[in-house]
């Protein structure tokens, strides 16, 4: 495993990569409404990234087809933008990666359609404590698994179960670096966790099982129960004081932020 350290220069260039996701995802947010396609949510997003300076990221990654992952219900990540209409009650993920002067932000929301299910909503509210919990986990003298331990223990103890096949990763100049960050109970600690180092967040919570498939198009996710599933995501990086989360959007209500991380951005 090879974690890098990133310089002051890369931070405040990773800084810029995870505004732009985070502004991006949080106009979506505010205009995502029944009868949109998934495909219009996907061309808002292009169109977000381009006007900031930024370029979208998961195109690059196996040529993902589209600049965001759009999963609804029991999609659980990596759902394909296309031509299904958003209807009043659904839950939305929405996730999205940027490059901007080569480095990388992501981060994820979870949105509701309209009025939804108690169930629905209480699932999306654990699932934003959750990403709250680890990040507060990951402190300068902790150790990697930390993070998932503290994740699980707070998802399992609300009655719902945390994604195994997914897991959160190391960013910067790929999208996808060490080390790997599970969000889920390891059998060590893992290793410590330093300074400079960046990290992705990102539970994946479901109200019934935590084992998922992949649909015939070799990209959506789905439960293998088909029940209800949420994400949220933050690129968090390590400091000597605690987690900064780079994903912050300027404006508006922020997700999945502890006090001390809030504390620590301010």
């Amino acid at each position: 495993m090879s974690v890098t350290i990133k310089s002051p220069r890369e931070i405040e260039i990773m800084r810029i990569a995870g505004r732009i996701a985070g502004n991006t995802l949080q106009e979506l947010r505010h205009v995502l409404a029944a009868g949109m396609t998934t495909k219009y949510l996907d061309e808002l997003a292009e169109q977000s990234i381009y006007r900031q300076g930024g370029e979208p990221a998961f195109p690059h990654i196996n040529s993902f087809p589209g600049t965001l992952c759009v999963s609804v219900n029991e999609e659980v990540v990596h759902g394909i933008p296309g031509k299904r209409r958003l209807e009043d009650g659904d839950l939305v993920k929405l996730d999205v990666g940027v490059i901007y002067r080569g480095y990388h932000g992501d981060c994820a929301v979870t949105v509701p359609v309209g009025r939804i299910s108690n169930r629905a909503r209480r699932l999306m509210d654990v699932t934003e404590r959750a990403l709250a919990t680890g990040i507060e986990a990951a402190s300068p003298d902790g150790h990697l698994y930390d993070i998932g331990a503290a994740i699980q223990d707070y998802v399992e103890a609300q009655g719902f179960s945390v994604v195994r096949q997914y897991v959160g990763h190391g960013i910067g100049r790929e999208l996808h670096e060490d080390p790997t960050v599970p969000h889920y109970r390891q059998a060590s600690r893992g290793l410590h966790l330093r300074p400079g180092m960046t990290l992705t967040i990102e539970p994946m919570v479901n109200t019934g099982t935590f084992e998922t498939v992949t649909l015939r198009d070799g990209w959506t996710v789905v439960t293998k129960d088909r029940e209800l599933s949420a994400q949220w995501e933050h690129t968090v990086l390590i400091t000597d004081r605690g987690p900064d989360i780079l994903t912050l959007p300027e404006q508006g209500e922020p997700w999945g932020v502890p006090f001390q991380a809030i504390k620590q951005v301010q």
